[in-house]
């Protein structure tokens, strides 16, 4: 019997799941404002105690990290892996942008003694990401998006019965900030576009033109990190995404010209991340995931796109959209799933599959151009 919970840290909320795979009960499945996580980072400690206090001792929790960090418990991660995982200019600390307070979570979490928490990689910490896709990348997919690949992949398995080796899918994300797309082949991921290295996302531009990097870069007074959140479909748009919710931009969408135009462009974003995947992986299914997912008629509209275009090359791969017992993001629940494998559970062979236990380096490590060695700045942050 193992119980075992995952916290997946998202732009709007911090979300926590976790489940008794034993009795199948579910032991916690809440969403905490982002906001409020930033101001307290402790509510989600305290939150962890209460559910050990009522449910008794949880044998793994896997904590929210960022970049990721090669898997290993929370104790061991180093004040150098913690800042590498949630790496920003000292700037933006003074802004307090809502990966402060997740740095200041990942601190907390390292050092409760009552708590047993791992951290966990990013897609580009992982073996089976060849060292050629990982070439002057950074954000191939934060942890928590290996949350959502192991989600879809238990989600395959089960659908057809085959161990999870045998699984070959793309597995998308629609978030509130960005999507991101990855590529898992015979169980293992081994590509990804994702983030700021993707197609637009609803507030993101996804990756940047060199030259507009190269003019912000030369024109701004401080190059902040919330510029990578400006540009996308919202932005198209002419819209106010903290005004707008996702599911009144969709209705918009269908009255209104220029809503239309991000609309599209946030349609066409997703089918060009899955076709970008294509050289990567012959997949047998697609999985769509993330906040906008759960608007029906968005999934839809998704869902339709991507069929049209794979018939337009005289091929079909099914769309589904990733179910899960999780209230909370979809992503929670791939969180938990990975705790219980890292626990010995019945998810076990899922983490092995992965092969997370093998997951090392750092965000820095593939880039090649000259003067990398002063991106050593961020390693040397005040924690």
């Amino acid at each position: 019997m193992v119980k075992a919970v995952g916290i997946d840290s998202g732009t709007k909320s911090m979300d926590v799941f976790g489940f008794d795979d034993e009795t199948g009960e579910i032991i916690v499945d809440v969403s905490v404002d982002r906001n409020r996580v930033t101001e307290n980072p402790s509510v989600i400690v305290e939150l962890l105690r209460e559910v050990q206090e009522e449910h008794g001792k949880i044998d793994a929790i896997v904590g929210p990290c960022g970049y990721g960090i090669p898997l290993k418990p929370a104790r061991e991660a180093t004040d150098e892996e913690i800042a590498l995982a949630t790496f920003i200019t000292e700037a933006d600390v003074k802004r307090r942008l809502k990966i402060v307070g997740l740095r200041e979570l990942m601190l907390l979490l390292r050092e409760v003694g009552d708590l047993n928490v791992y951290f966990t990689p990013g897609v580009i910490h992982l073996p089976t990401v060849p060292r050629w896709r990982k070439a002057n990348r950074i954000d191939l997919g934060t942890a928590d998006k290996v949350f959502t690949a192991a989600l879809s992949m238990v989600r395959e398995a089960e659908r057809k019965g085959v161990p999870y080796g045998d699984t070959n899918l793309i597995a998308v994300e629609v978030g509130f900030a960005y999507t991101s797309a990855m590529a898992v082949k015979n169980g293992q991921i081994v590509d990804a576009m994702a983030g700021t290295a993707g197609f637009p996302g609803y507030l993101g531009m996804g990756f940047m033109d060199g030259e507009l990097a190269y003019a912000l870069a030369n024109s701004l007074d401080d190059f902040g990190k919330l510029v990578l959140f400006q540009g996308g479909a919202s932005y198209i748009a002419g819209i106010n995404p903290f005004a707008v919710s996702p599911e009144e931009f969709v209705k918009l969408a269908r009255e209104d010209a220029m809503v239309r135009e991000g609309y599209e462009a946030m349609i066409e974003a997703i089918v060009k991340d899955v076709f970008a995947l294509l050289p990567s992986v012959k997949p047998e299914s697609i999985y769509i995931s993330g906040r906008f997912s759960r608007i029906p008629e968005f999934f839809r509209d998704v869902k339709e796109a991507l069929q049209s275009a794979f018939e337009r090359y005289g091929f079909s791969i099914g769309v589904l959209k990733l179910e899960s017992r999780a209230k909370a993001k979809e992503a929670a629940e791939g969180s938990a799933i990975i705790a219980n494998g890292i626990a010995g559970g019945i998810y076990k062979p899922l983490v092995e599959s992965l092969r997370l236990w093998e997951s090392s380096g750092s965000i820095f490590d593939w880039v090649n151009v000259e003067g990398k060695e002063k991106l050593e700045i961020f390693e040397k942050l005040a924690l």
